[in-house]
């Protein structure tokens, strides 16, 4: 019998849980203004309800949904690589899977920043507009590329997987899988085991799954309630270009890209990449995101693990199309406001610098408003007017994460079918992967009653 629970899909529940959160805390911060204004005695101490909800509740739930996928990211990573390395036949595959995503994500990219330029140019979203910035942008130096090449590799992969560097834990897990491919029936034991940890591990990513409308809804109500809309408004061209540029990217220039190099149907995608969608929008963070992105790609998209557990890792960290697309339509717009006009070359200094950047700061905190810095450098512009676009960047920050993770999904999907490792039987049902999704304690119950006994 259906319960009332399950009637609703966990898309769908996701998605209620993320409007309730908007709209709560929406209603908070215009009921009181982000004051708290309303104070009341609980136990002879007083509360308001920002201390309570706002930073209390929703704080609490949100980081802890939060910490608990980040948790997930580093051992479901490690394992499912090291499965599907170990289960690739051919060793050159490898190299052409590398090959394959890297320059498709370098060529994605490159195509966004183009798109937002363009739409910049045309709707000039920086003319008459004079803003005072509330607050100095001091820009850090990124890296060199020789340091960023010896960062990709781990001298202690345990503080890698600790610390969260996935480049350095991909390059671990890829040497370990050969490793254990070459070592004969030692490592066909070792094979067995790490099948049945990454078992264990969907199963984990299934649980969080089910939790996650309640994670999403704190995530909303808090970061709504503490949002004004007057940031907004003396921005609005600028935000709202942002935001048409990235459905633009994400509606258009992926499903033409899916269709013209695979010839799969680009709306199934679409359909599809709503979970993880949702989870990006939540948490800002494509990292976070992973363990839904691969669950979605394994079981709803039908890649193979030995695919997506290598092009889905790699694009969370170097698949940088939504923060490009901003930073084409910021450096328009910033040389707009301080009334400096751009050549032809240095339009296409910044197309390069942030297609490049994109690879060259992987794994950096705070990439996107560096890899903007290096392209504002590069054109002479002023890096201090980064601080006039800071006030709506969060709420543009949670959009293109989505957009990065829908990418990811596609580049995926079209170096799978290159490889003939994607299940068509899986990518064209519309109801892959949601048998999979539910949780059953009765099960549960039942497992433990039956070991009992």
């Amino acid at each position: 019998m259906q319960t009332e629970k399950n009637k609703l899909s966990l898309t769908a529940r996701i998605f209620v849980g993320m409007v309730a959160g908007i709209a709560i805390g929406s209603a908070i911060r215009a009921s009181f203004d982000g004051s708290g204004d309303l104070v009341f005695v609980l136990f002879d101490m007083a509360f308001s309800i920002n201390e309570l909800l706002v930073d209390g509740l929703f704080f609490a739930l949100g980081q802890i949904f939060i910490a608990s996928l980040k948790m997930l990211v580093a051992p479901l990573v490690f394992v499912s690589l090291v499965c599907g390395v170990n289960g690739l036949s051919d060793p050159a595959k490898l190299g052409r899977l590398g090959g394959k995503s890297v320059l498709l994500y370098i060529g994605t990219t490159g195509i966004a920043i183009s798109t937002a330029i363009f739409f910049a140019l045309l709707i000039s979203p920086g003319e008459g507009v004079s803003l005072v910035a509330d607050s100095q942008y001091i820009a850090n130096q990124p890296p060199s590329l020789a340091q960023v090449i010896i960062n990709i590799f781990p001298d202690n992969p345990f503080d890698a997987m600790a610390k969260g560097n996935m480049l350095q834990v991909i390059v671990f897990a890829l040497l370990f899988g050969i490793s254990m491919a070459l070592a004969g029936k030692s490592g066909e034991r070792v094979g067995e085991l790490f099948i049945d940890l990454n078992d264990i591990i969907l199963k984990l990513v299934t649980i969080l799954m089910n939790l996650a409308p309640y994670g999403v809804f704190a995530l909303m109500a808090k970061l709504f309630a503490t949002i004004g809309v007057d940031t907004i408004s003396s921005l609005l061209k600028y935000f709202v270009l942002v935001l048409f540029v990235l459905a633009v990217h994400a509606l258009v220039t992926y499903p033409i890209l899916l269709k013209l190099l695979s010839g799969l149907n680009p709306w199934m995608l679409i359909k599809k990449v709503r979970e993880p969608a949702i989870f990006a929008f939540s948490t800002a963070s494509s990292s976070a995101t992973l363990p839904v992105t691969l669950e979605t790609a394994r079981r709803k998209l039908g890649v193979n693990n030995s695919v997506a557990s290598f092009t889905l890792p790699l694009g969370s960290n170097i698949n940088m199309d939504g923060t490009a697309i901003m930073q084409g339509v910021a450096t328009v717009f910033i040389a707009q406001v301080y009334g400096v006009d751009l050549t032809l070359t240095d339009y296409l200094l910044v197309v390069v610098t942030a297609t490049l950047a994109s690879i060259g700061t992987a794994g950096v905190p705070g990439v996107g408003l560096i890899m903007l810095a290096m392209v504002l450098e590069q054109v002479k512009l002023p890096v201090e007017g980064i601080a006039l676009i800071i006030g709506v960047d969060r709420l543009l920050d949670m959009t293109r994460t989505a957009v990065n993770v829908t990418g990811d999904c596609m580049v995926s999907c079209i170096v799978a079918k290159s490889e003939d490792e994607l299940d068509l039987q899986v990518y064209q049902n519309p109801d892959a992967g949601i048998l999979e999704e539910q949780i059953d304690l009765d099960d549960l119950a039942g497992a433990k009653t039956k070991h009992t006994k």
